[in-house]
């Protein structure tokens, strides 16, 4: 009775070492596999306002902007909808900043620089609500980065 109990024993050992060598051979192909959904699905996202149109992406982001520096410091949405912004900063440079045809642009100069402006603000100043000054420039600026980005400048 032992003797066949060893002989389990062993049997079930090499199975399992068997076992846990296949793993191992497969664990890389897995973890790629995971990366490359997790990586399509983020690529596909582009935060639900991107589309991949410059000229529309710039009137949709000005939009979303504009709206979120309109709401009252007081408002309860105010920190969510500031979230979203710098999400949206961030998709917006991501995407435009590394292409040539676009980031040439002067419209895209003029939307940079106030996504700038805004995103410093809100990273350094997460709590204090924007200033009119900071504001009104960002808003001017929004608003002719939109204007010359459907002129095609």
């Amino acid at each position: 009775m032992a003797a066949v109990l060893r002989s389990f024993s062993n049997l079930a050992r090499r199975a399992a070492q068997a076992l846990a060598a296949r793993l191992s051979r497969l664990q890389p192909l897995v973890l790629s596999l995971v990366l490359m959904l997790c990586l399509s699905l983020s690529a596909c996202s582009g935060g639900g306002l991107l589309s991949g149109n410059y000229v529309e992406d710039t009137a949709a982001v000005t939009q979303s902007l504009l709206s979120t520096i309109a709401l009252p410091a007081d408002d309860p949405g105010a920190s969510e909808a500031i979230t979203q912004a710098r999400a949206l900063i961030n998709d917006y440079m991501a995407r435009y900043r590394p292409r040539p045809s676009v980031n040439g642009l002067s419209s895209f100069t003029t939307m940079q620089t106030a996504l700038n402006s805004l995103a410093s603000h809100y990273n350094a100043y997460s709590n204090r609500p924007l200033p009119d000054t900071l504001r009104n420039r960002v808003r001017k600026e929004l608003e002719q980065a939109a204007a010359s980005a459907s002129k095609g400048a």
